[in-house]
């Protein structure tokens, strides 16, 4: 047996290579903050080059530019990452403490989306109703749904079932009327507020 020469390089082995969905989810996570930086008219050049791919590569998994902006707005409207951040909340912790980790995850979502559909519509970009295959009806009804876990914990002490309270909830984080003379509600005050109403002090 020949015994390994001691300057040898031993051979490089190769990254396993991404299988085409894979691909797909990288350039579309890779792409969006470009897309949110500078809306429609952000190139598949400067995407690849961010991504550390060819250009090319792109095109194997997209059809054209269009179907990647379609595929990233749809990716923002997607509720997956709002709802397993609902998820991983502790049921065991006081309701306004989920309540309020609830709001900062649900606020961080919709100001992801928001940023990226304010970008393109700026930029000449298609509005988000013209996305195919986006179901933001359904979306919503998924999150108002786990929200509704977060409150079963306090079901007896609720007014109304949880799923009517939960979209009531969603309706305020959604809903709250800005103004210009004072701040927006932080996520605890908004919980505050409506779980308690506006009276200061808990007066009825």
């Amino acid at each position: 047996m020949t015994a390994p020469k001691e300057n040898q390089t031993p051979a490089r082995r190769r990254a396993p290579g991404m299988s085409p969905e894979q691909r797909r989810k990288m350039i579309i996570q890779t792409a969006i903050p470009l897309i949110t930086e500078y809306g429609s008219a952000v190139t598949t050049a400067k995407i690849a080059r961010a991504a550390g791919i060819g250009e090319g590569t792109i095109f194997r998994v997209f059809a054209d530019k269009d179907e990647l902006l379609q595929a990233c707005i749809a990716e923002a409207l997607s509720p997956e990452h709002a709802i397993r951040e609902l998820n991983a909340i502790d049921l065991s912790q006081p309701l306004p403490d989920r309540l309020a980790e609830a709001a900062e995850a649900l606020q961080a979502h919709m100001d992801r989306l928001g940023a990226l559909i304010g970008s393109l519509g700026h930029s000449g970009g298609k509005h988000p109703g013209t996305v195919r295959g986006v179901g933001r009806d359904e979306s919503t009804t998924r999150i108002r749904a786990a929200l509704a876990e977060l409150l079963e914990p306090d079901k007896a002490a609720l007014r109304r079932p949880p799923e009517q309270i939960a979209a009531l909830f969603f309706g305020l984080l959604f809903t709250q009327p800005r103004t210009e003379d004072e701040p927006d509600l932080s996520p605890r005050e908004l919980v505050e507020v409506f779980l308690h109403g506006a009276l200061s002090g808990g007066a009825k």
